[in-house]
């Protein structure tokens, strides 16, 4: 990997995280206001879910720092996987809000309560605005440093824009409705938990695979044939394993060459082939070259 890389990919990902951070704080202040004054729990719900949006991106922010250190004596391979296992926190801390809200909806349906404030609409409408704006910028972050910890945040915040269109709707229907509707709102929250759960999901899998060393989505094996051709008398790979560690991958590789050759000239080749690997792709930090014989 290039000098220095690793550490600006942290970095990019801990800013856009305190980002979050930042306006998670004054949307959990607003939402919670309004809600309470607008009586609709659905916008309470929607505050809930921010608050977990907080606690979580914290998690995410101690994950990126820790996975930036440097390999140790106890750590080879580096602190990598404090990444996926800060995502893991994320998803696990979604579904634990949606079983609150889903809980409190359900009561709230069954206790007769006010028609939510029309200025709710409001709140609600500037806060899927925000929150989709961060969930864009901070989802292409995540995409370019390659950070599962940082797509995780960013669909954290999607999660809330849906909390939030869903409690839009909600609302919408108990103030077009009236009299009888009260309970909209209670009933958009409950759906949104759905939501979170699913979204919950989406963000668990990947990390999941990556904590379990499954291998990376893309052609790795046409890949690293191609650039292992380049190296003279090498003929192919016979076997390959490709693993994610934070930001980085780590790679086991079989090159097949002419079995009349030394071991120095072995040698030299697999030196190439890693070379070679590691010019192309800079996320790759180390190769291991096993020479296979013809």
């Amino acid at each position: 990997m290039e000098q220095g890389s690793k550490p600006h990919q942290a970095e990019r990902g801990q800013k856009t995280t305190l980002v979050g951070i930042a306006v998670n704080i004054g949307l959990v202040l607003v939402k919670g206001t309004a809600g309470l004054l607008g009586n609709s729990y659905a916008l309470i719900a929607d505050a809930m879910e921010s608050a977990t949006d907080i606690v979580t991106s914290v998690f995410v922010w101690v994950g990126l720092r820790t996975a930036a250190r440097a390999p140790d004596q106890n750590h080879p391979y580096g602190h990598g996987k404090a990444e996926p296992m800060a995502a893991i926190v994320v998803a696990l801390a979604l579904v634990g809000a949606a079983i609150v809200i889903a809980v409190q909806s359900i009561e709230n349906i069954q206790i007769p309560h006010k028609i939510p404030a029309p200025f709710t609409l409001a709140v609600l409408a500037g806060v899927v605005i925000v929150k989709e704006i961060l969930f864009r910028r901070i989802s292409k972050v995540g995409a370019e440093v390659e950070s599962s910890a940082v797509k995780a945040d960013a669909w954290h915040h999607r999660s809330d824009a849906i909390t939030s269109l869903t409690a839009f709707v909600g609302i919408s229907i108990a103030l077009i409705g009236g009299p009888g509707y009260e309970s909209a709102d209670d009933w958009a929250a409950l759906l949104a938990s759905g939501f979170i759960v699913y979204n919950a999901y989406h963000i668990f899998r990947p990390s999941f695979g990556e904590i379990m060393d499954e291998t990376p989505a893309g052609d790795w094996q046409g890949e690293l044939t191609a650039i292992a051709l380049t190296i003279p008398q090498v003929k192919g790979i016979d076997k390959y394993r490709v693993r994610k560690t934070g930001f980085e991958y780590f790679i086991d590789l079989h090159v097949k060459v002419p079995g009349d050759l030394t071991v120095s000239q072995g040698h030299a080749i697999a030196h190439a082939v890693k070379a070679a690997i590691l010019e192309v792709k800079p996320a790759v930090y180390d190769v291991l070259i096993h020479i296979e014989p013809i």
